[in-house]
Order: structure tokens, then C-alpha cells, then sequence
């Protein structure tokens, strides 16, 4: 599918705006072109940070009706575009057509739910007379927007990670400033032209495309940024984390999400969960399935029962709704997953299925026995490779789960409930799907980890509680 190249504008403080130096977006199917954006410098940032400050003041003092007005019609707005969203998500990024729609329901959800929680900043009453001395005083605290944010987001969800963030954003009454990733910057400016049409103030919102390595430092480190919420690798998080300076950090950094399937299960459930959950967005996904630990008793059925259905994995054409699993993000990417791999079966690894690249696309890929020191068993493989590992029983499941640097989320095959109850207390991990793969979510839970797979919490009303600062209230009477 070719599409005319007519140069997309960047949503500067409100205003739509070109630059002479632009950044090529080519689909990673055909690496054929599809659009260029601005390549935004440092002078854009800082200019972009001062019309922050006067977007900061109009937000807070925007009324939550009028919040959840604008939120409303932005929903609406994507809701009767939705065609052209998941077409934008589905060419410059890795996502089938199908994935790309169910995106874009998602981020219409995630909107409409901030839109909900913006009525629901509550504080409290607080009892002063509770120290001698200060019966004759009154007073809550409440909680007021932070001022200006600072949002870097990544390619894999390129529309509703970053409505996850102005979402929020948004509804608290704070202004913000959105750095897409390089490679997937349309979706984003299309959820600024849907702000745009809902009468958003100028200012209060900026989608900024340019390299991360020019323009990210002055966003991070800028005094008048009171706030970064990044979504992307452990590297460029703890970079940034050292950076940042004296402001609040939230951070989603991925993980290598464990699954544990017991001899008690039912076999079929697990086995479409898990790889659902691993070959989502050709693996492209900080919740995806990566390791599943199988009873013993259990491995031979499920082991081939997996095989089999990864066999039959439509890999093709992104844009035919027959398609299962498109290509990854680019040609060096999937490189980057076969060497991953061929490291692991060099070093003793059985390859089950799939193991083989034709530029972007890598096959859905099945191997165990994989020894402990391969860098597949340790970080985050964030491609289509699944490790299939037998253990003796939940006790050896759980510490070999642990044993690893990150604890997004993770799931458990069981009809036991107390086993379930164990696996809940003892998984250090942001969240436990009990009876799903690890790659299950909704837009209004919370959203984080534990150890090095981030800080605080995504989901709109907890993104609220990070986007806010509570300020007290005290009257003497």
C-alpha cells in the first residue's frame, strides 16, 4: 500500500507547525515511505517549555466539566475516525490491522475513563483537634495539578500509551509535553489533532517529534518540567532517572513476564492464553509472555499442543485481516531477536519452532532447555520468542520466576486456589493474572512493576494520584 507523502505538521503549544529539517517514517513491512515529520532541536523544546508555563496555569484553571468535556469529544472524535487510527497504527508500526482497531478501542476507553475520573480528585477532612492545642482548628487537604509534564513514550502502542499519559494529564488540569518515538511519531499527532477538535486550549498540549538524543535531555532536565512519565527500555529509563533531577519519575521499563501452568490446569485455555499472550504485536509488548514454567507431568501435552498452534500462525501482510503477526519494528530489531536466539541454541537450547528472519519478520519462535547464562533467560527479549522451561512444582516455579532483575506481571494456569493464593504472596511482580497469560490489562487497573521493570503506576485515576501534588488546608478558628 503506497501513500501520498505530504509532509505531517508537529503540534507545537497548540499550533501546527513545519520545520526544514524532517524525520522520514517508512512502514517497517516494506520499509517503504509513508510520511516525514518535523525533527524538532533544542530551541523547539525550550521555546516549546515556555509556552508550558502559560499552559500549565490555563489547565489548572480549567473547570472539570470542561475537562471532561474536551476529553468526551476527543473520544468522539477518534471514535468516527476510526478507520484512519488503525490504519496510521497498523502502517508505521509493527501491529496487524486487527491489533491496530482493538488499539484504538483501547484508547477511546482510556480517554473516556480519564474524562470519568476527573470528577473523582477528592481529598480529605483532616482532624487537627487530635493534638493538644489545636482544638480550634479545621482544615483537608486537596490536590492540585503539578504543573507541567514531561511524557516520553514508545513504538509498540503508539496511540493509547500515549493517551495514557494526556489522558490523565489532562483531567489532573496539568499541561503536557509528548516526545513519540521517532519511528511511530503519526499516531501521536493524531491524537493531538483529536484534541484539537475538542477545543482544547492552546498550549496546554504539545506533541513534539525529533531524535531522542537531540532534543530528550532538555526536556528531562529542564527545572520548570515538574514531572516524567516514560515508557520504554531499562537503559534509557535509569539514564534518565540520573538526569532528571529534584522532579517526579514514573517509569513502565518492560520485563520478561512469567507464566506458570500446573499439572491441575486445563491445558487448552493455557496454551492459546500464553500464546496470545507471547506473539501479540510480533512480541512487542512489556506484558508479553516470555518464559512459562509447565509441571513436569504436564510438558509433553502442553509443549506439543504449543507447537502445533504457533505452527499455525498467519505471518504476512499487516493491513489483511487474516493476518496474525506482522514484523517487527524494523530489520535491525529482528536481528537484534536472532541473535538472541542463536546464542541460546549455540549454547545448548533446543529450537522447537519457527527461528528463522526474513528482514523485519522473525517467526514465531518456541525453544527450551535453555541454559541459565544465555541473555535470552535473563532480559527482556521483546520479540516473538517464547522459553518453555519444566519444573517440579509451584515452589520451584515461583523462584525461578523470581530469579531475574524485572516484575511486571506474571501468570498462573491453576484450579487451586490455595496454590493460586501462594503464587499471589510469593511472585514479585506488579500484578498476577490468575487463569491468563501474564498479557492481560485493562485500561483502568493499575499498571506497573517491581525491581527494574519500572516506578509508580499507570491506569488512569493512579496516573491521576502520580500527576498531582497534595496541598493542606488549615483554618484557625
Amino acid at each position: 500500500m503506497k501513500a501520498k507523502v505530504t509532509g505531517r505538521k508537529m503540534f507545537f503549544a497548540g499550533k501546527w507547525v513545519a520545520r526544514s529539517r524532517v524525520i522520514k517514517v517508512y512502514d517497517p513491512q516494506d520499509n517503504s515511505l509513508i510520511d516525514t515529520v518535523p525533527a524538532a532541536t533544542v530551541e523547539d523544546i525550550l521555546k516549546c517549555i515556555d509556552e508550558a508555563k502559560d499552559g500549565a496555569k490555563i489547565a489548572a484553571r480549567l473547570p472539570v466539566h470542561r475537562r471532561m468535556s474536551i476529553l468526551q469529544k476527543a473520544a468522539d472524535y477518534i471514535e468516527s475516525n476510526q478507520k484512519t487510527y488503525a490504519n496510521t497504527i497498523a502502517r508505521e508500526g509493527s501491529k496487524t490491522i486487527r491489533e491496530a482497531t482493538k488499539e484504538v478501542g483501547r484508547c477511546i476507553q482510556t480517554l473516556r475513563i480519564s474524562a470519568e475520573e476527573a470528577r473523582r480528585i477528592h481529598g480529605e477532612t483532616i482532624a487537627f483537634d487530635q493534638m493538644p492545642g489545636s482544638e480550634n482548628r479545621f482544615g483537608y487537604y486537596q490536590r492540585v495539578p503539578i504543573g507541567i509534564i514531561g511524557a516520553i513514550t514508545p513504538f509498540n502502542d503508539p496511540l493509547n500509551l500515549v493517551a495514557h499519559k494526556v489522558g490523565p494529564a489532562i483531567a489532573a488540569g496539568n499541561a503536557i509535553i509528548v516526545k513519540p518515538a521517532t519511528v511511530t511519531p503519526l499516531s501521536a499527532l493524531l491524537l493531538a489533532e483529536a484534541f484539537a477538535e475538542a477545543g482544547l486550549p492552546e498550549k496546554v498540549l504539545s506533541v513534539i517529534t525529533g531524535y531522542g538524543n537531540e532534543i530528550g535531555d532538555a526536556l528531562v532536565t529542564h527545572h520548570a518540567v515538574r514531572m516524567i512519565s516514560f515508557t520504554g527500555g531499562l537503559n534509557a529509563g535509569e539514564e534518565i532517572v540520573r538526569k532528571a533531577g529534584l522532579k517526579k519519575v514514573s517509569m513502565e521499563l518492560g520485563s520478561n513476564s512469567p507464566v506458570i501452568v500446573l499439572e491441575d490446569a486445563n491445558l487448552e485455555d493455557a496454551v492459546k492464553a500464553t500464546i496470545a499472550g507471547a506473539f501479540w504485536a510480533a512480541g512487542q509488548n512489556c506484558l508479553g509472555v516470555q518464559r512459562v514454567f509447565i509441571q513436569e507431568k504436564i510438558m509433553e501435552p502442553f509443549q506439543k499442543a504449543f507447537v502445533q498452534l504457533t505452527r499455525q500462525y498467519h505471518i504476512g501482510n499487516k493491513l489483511s485481516p487474516k493476518t496474525d503477526m506482522g514484523p517487527l519494528i524494523s530489520e535491525l530489531e529482528a536481528i537484534r531477536v536472532e541473535t538472541m536466539v542463536n546464542e541460546a541454541v549455540e549454547k545448548g537450547a533446543v529450537l522447537l519452532t519457527g527461528g528463522k528472519r526474513d528482514g523485519a519478520y522473525y517467526l514465531p519462535t518456541v525453544i527450551t532447555n535453555v541454559p541459565e547464562d544465555c541473555t535470552i533467560a535473563k532480559e527482556e527479549i521483546f520479540g516473538p520468542v517464547v522459553l518453555l522451561y519444566s519444573v517440579k512444582d509451584l515452589d520451584m516455579a515461583i523462584n525461578t520466576a523470581n530469579s531475574v532483575n524485572y516484575g511486571l506481571q506474571a501468570g498462573i494456569f491453576t484450579n487451586d486456589v490455595h496454590k493460586a493464593h501462594e503464587a499471589i504472596s510469593r511472585l514479585e511482580v506488579g500484578g498476577i493474572m490468575i487463569n491468563d497469560s501474564s498479557d492481560y490489562r485493562i485500561d483502568a487497573m493499575p499498571f506497573g512493576g517491581v525491581k527494574k521493570s519500572g516506578l509508580g503506576r499507570e491506569g488512569i485515576s493512579f496516573a491521576i494520584q502520580e500527576m498531582t501534588e497534595v496541598k493542606v488546608v488549615c483554618f484557625k478558628l
